[in-house]
């Protein structure tokens, strides 16, 4: 499945390609990448079909042991959170287990896929931000204390770059952040340089590079911006030698810019709206490790001879960048406000095919000559098509590329296996991974379905809860300590607003979603069950019969999960081979799609 998609671009990785998809940020694809990189993965492997047998060349175990190892992390991290949201040890224990022995979680770890880094971030950001929040009240200031704050920024940072949708649980903890910063302000009993501290400690910043140099773009009309002087390398001078000598086919130049006398120039720096190709531009010395590469091979494409002498008009030049092998061409994207909607120059060094895109026509000539050149120079003083006052700041440039690239979806809008958000709440829908060719093994994405199910009447029940306690103390019965209430709010915050925010949005999404989008926002609702078990436990249930029953019930439960876990476990490991018969006994619902091969 989707280990196809992803190994693409990690074989790009590695063999030092840009690319861009529409899946997010680069940070997951360079972790899987990394275990590539340790496997010696030298990229040469063709993804493009599911279920294909790979070469001995693939390190397999290497490309997906970080996912596992994620995966396999997300169980303590479960643990301590709970703890870190004063509940007990046996119920972090239980949260553990619930983590433990979901199969969904488990299937999805296992291959070399995102899902389990993401949640790992996560759920490290969150447990990050409670050990922060914890220390407050005895050890703010402390080593600790900032060390806690900063792994909540990094965690989430990330989070955000393995997926967008780590920008949630972001969101999420700077909410309860500034309730907890609000708090803090009217809390009497700090000095106001300390409740200062507070605050500025919680303020982040972030910048991010770039290659800095003059933009090269391409606009179809006439313009004294498109006027580009052809010189030889060899001579410092840009007017024509007398008497001038033409330019041919396979000749070394350098493009001087009429207007500013800079070098087109290419790095191997990522364009700005196709990553995957270089960027074009006019170099600025900034006095940078970044040194000139500014010789172009000409190719005339349309040539009668091998000596050819480039034409006006009627030759198609294609522009060959020495050093790195790229060839000049037209994107066909258009660019942002920052690039005044003009067309997007790049440099393509993986394309083995000849485009129209890569061809170049002369439409108007001239030599340089001293006068001519002086008459340029005036004319250029006042550009036009371009406003040179207009002035984008640089966030403004980062944060419309950010959001093109959000925005930025695949022209396939249905799948066999896509899903609606109404669909996972009670896991009507799976996903088949893998099958095996000749026998009944198979992996598919199914949940426990009794964790979900218990997980989301967990949620009704919090609310419930919730809801219940605040309308009594608004009529000032307290039932509850008042430790106890704000343990529960917290845990509400969090689990339930974790939950939130990674399933809410997913009905604006104008994209194909799957089963697995879901898994975030189901780890927060597991989290959530021992909390609830444990509040009704101590706070609702009053006699030691009632608490015991309870207590019976509640082992039971667990019985049952482990017990879901072990029936599932052939689809989840896929191993071993089930029959046909013991496959159909397993469709618990009619619309899953259990793959049946009748022998």
């Amino acid at each position: 499945f989707d280990e196809v998609y992803y190994g693409q671009f990690v074989s790009l990785y590695m063999k030092q390609m840009f690319f861009i998809d529409d899946s997010g940020p680069p940070l997951g694809h360079m972790i899987l990448a990394f275990g590539a990189y340790f496997g010696g993965f030298d990229g040469n492997f063709a993804w493009n079909r599911i279920g294909a047998e790979y070469t001995g060349n693939v390190p397999v175990w290497n490309l997906r042991f970080l996912p596992a190892l994620a995966g396999a992390l997300c169980i303590s991290l479960a643990y301590q959170i709970v703890v870190e949201l004063k509940y007990s040890h046996f119920s972090a224990l239980i949260a553990a287990l619930l983590i433990m022995f979901e199969n969904s979680l488990i299937t999805q770890s296992r291959f070399m896929l995102l899902e389990s880094i993401l949640i790992f971030f996560v759920l490290l950001a969150v447990l990050s931000y409670l050990k922060f929040y914890n220390m407050q009240k005895d050890s703010s200031f402390s080593l600790r204390w900032w060390f806690w704050l900063f792994l909540t920024g990094i965690a989430c940072t990330l989070a955000i770059g393995v997926k967008y949708m780590g920008l949630f649980t972001y969101l999420l903890l700077l909410a309860i952040a500034g309730v907890h910063t609000w708090q803090i302000i009217g809390d009497t009993s700090l000095s106001n340089v300390t409740v200062l501290c507070h605050v500025l400690a919680r303020v982040y910043d972030s910048g991010r590079g770039s290659s800095h140099q003059q933009q090269v773009t391409c606009y179809p009309f006439k313009d004294v911006n498109n006027w580009w002087i052809v010189k030889d390398p060899g001579k410092q001078e840009l007017v024509v030698s007398n008497p001038p000598r033409p330019v041919r086919h396979g000749d070394i130049v350098q493009l001087v810019h009429g207007m500013t006398a800079r070098y087109l120039n290419t790095h191997d720096v990522a364009a700005p709206m196709s990553p995957h190709w270089q960027e074009i531009s006019c170099y600025i010395d900034y006095n940078i490790s970044m040194p000139s590469q500014n010789l172009w091979k000409v190719e005339i494409v349309n040539r009668d001879t091998k000596n050819e002498v480039w034409k006006t008009i009627l030759s198609e030049v294609k522009l060959l960048h020495v050093n790195t092998s790229a060839v000049l061409k037209l994107s066909g994207t258009a660019l942002p406000d920052w690039g005044y909607r003009q067309l997007e120059i790049v440099g393509d060094k993986s394309s083995q095919v000849y485009h129209q895109n890569m061809a170049w026509n002369v439409e108007e000539h001239r030599y340089g000559k001293s006068e001519e050149q002086k008459e340029r120079e005036l004319e250029l003083q006042t550009p036009a098509q371009m406003d040179v006052s207009k002035n984008i700041s640089f966030m403004a440039k980062f944060l419309e590329l950010q959001l093109k690239m959000m925005m930025l979806k695949s022209e396939e809008t249905e799948h066999k296996y896509s899903s609606t958000p109404l669909e996972w709440i009670n896991m009507d829908t799976n996903i088949a991974y893998w099958l095996h060719p000749s026998t009944n093994a198979q992996v598919q994405l199914i949940g426990n379905i009794i964790t979900w199910s218990s997980a989301t009447a967990g949620l009704i029940v919090y609310l419930v809860l919730f809801l219940w306690h605040l309308l009594r103390q608004h009529r000032r019965i307290y039932t509850i300590p008042e430790d106890s209430w704000e343990h529960l709010v917290l845990a509400g915050a969090i689990c339930v607003g974790g939950w939130a925010v990674n399933y809410v949005p997913f009905f604006l999404m104008e994209k194909t979603l799957f089963l697995y989008h879901y898994l975030p926002g189901l780890t927060f609702k597991i989290l959530l069950l021992p909390i609830v078990l444990e509040h009704i436990h101590n706070h609702i249930l009053r006699s030691s019969i009632s608490r015991n029953t309870f207590n019976a019930v509640v082992l039971a439960w667990i019985s049952s999960i482990y017990l879901v876990y072990q029936t599932f476990s052939p689809l989840t490991y896929g191993y071993p081979a089930l029959s046909a018969a013991e496959l159909t006994g397993l469709r618990w619902k009619d619309n899953w799609d259990i793959l049946i091969r009748r022998r």
